[in-house]
């Protein structure tokens, strides 16, 4: 079956891009590209053109995220696929696959209206990634830039979509507190995305948290010290995760919703791996932190 095989790159439609910078540049040490005043703030974190783009916008919301493919013919396998199946695809204009730096370009909504777009052939630069401080980088590669998570007004409905229109497989779930979350996942990467219920103030649509992940434990605990001194507010402090077993921390953004920044991230052969339920998504630390 045709399906998406890693997280490319997401879009964020934000008020303030210097508000931003603490965090994706000095924190991150993602590498901004030449921008010019007014523009859009394209970022890299490895060898490609970009992974995330900022927006200038008079409120602060997710716009995309993009879904790579491997190979051409199935881009536009997959696109004869969700037009069978009355998806309202659509495929970009020269100029979105040229502000995006890939080759094909699509895009649809989710059951709840947020934005998914599928690519092929996203641009590797000429020039090699120049981390903004001394970092080992990030595992991205086959794995792609990280996981994402949404919730869902209808979880079920949501989940199943992502598995049959796009290809993605069960990893695990987590039932806490008010919460009732899916992993799923695309490739070895224990979980490209997630859908939970509407909880924690993330409603139907809306972005939660998306995940980047270090090659090194030393970058992860140099940022949370980065975050301390730099007085960016955190929503989780340092901990481990039951399923995945990721080391990582939780950051506020300007626009609400966190990143995650964690290493050691177990990963998936799908030949003996076992979907499990865990009842915690922590096995120690990940401590709310509340604020005024």
């Amino acid at each position: 079956m045709t399906s998406v095989t890693r997280l490319g790159y997401i879009g964020l439609n934000v008020t303030d891009i210097a508000a931003w910078e603490p965090i994706l540049i000095q924190v991150l040490g993602f590498e901004p590209r030449p921008q010019q005043p007014g523009e859009a703030l394209q970022l890299r974190m490895d060898d490609r053109h970009h992974r995330f783009t900022l927006y200038p916008a008079e409120s602060n919301s997710f716009a995309y995220v993009g879904w790579e493919v491997d190979t051409r013919d199935d881009f536009f396998a997959l696109y004869d696929k969700l037009t069978k199946n009355q998806v309202p695809v659509v495929k970009g204009t020269s100029e979105e696959k040229r502000e995006r730096a890939v080759m094909e370009l699509m895009r649809f909504p989710n059951p709840d209206g947020a934005v998914q777009e599928i690519f092929f052939g996203g641009v590797e630069d000429n020039q090699p990634f120049r981390p903004s401080r001394a970092i080992s980088g990030y595992r991205t590669g086959e794995q792609g830039l990280g996981h994402i998570l949404f919730a869902a007004a209808d979880a079920e409905l949501t989940v199943n979509f992502y598995r049959e229109q796009l290809g993605f497989r069960l990893s695990d779930y987590i039932h806490w507190d008010d919460a009732q979350a899916t992993f799923m996942h695309c490739n070895p990467r224990h979980h490209s995305l997630a859908i939970t219920n509407p909880c924690f103030g993330t409603g139907p649509g809306e972005l939660n948290h998306f995940m980047v992940q270090a090659n090194s434990i030393d970058d992860v605990g140099r940022g949370y010290d980065l975050v301390q001194q730099l007085g960016i507010p955190l929503i989780l402090t340092l901990g481990k995760h039951t399923n995945d077993k990721m080391t990582s921390f939780y950051m506020i953004t300007p626009a609400g919703f966190a990143i995650e920044y964690g290493f050691g991230a177990c990963e998936i052969d799908d030949k003996n791996w076992e979907v499990k339920f865990y009842n915690a998504p922590k096995i120690w630390g990940h401590n709310l932190v509340t604020h005024d």
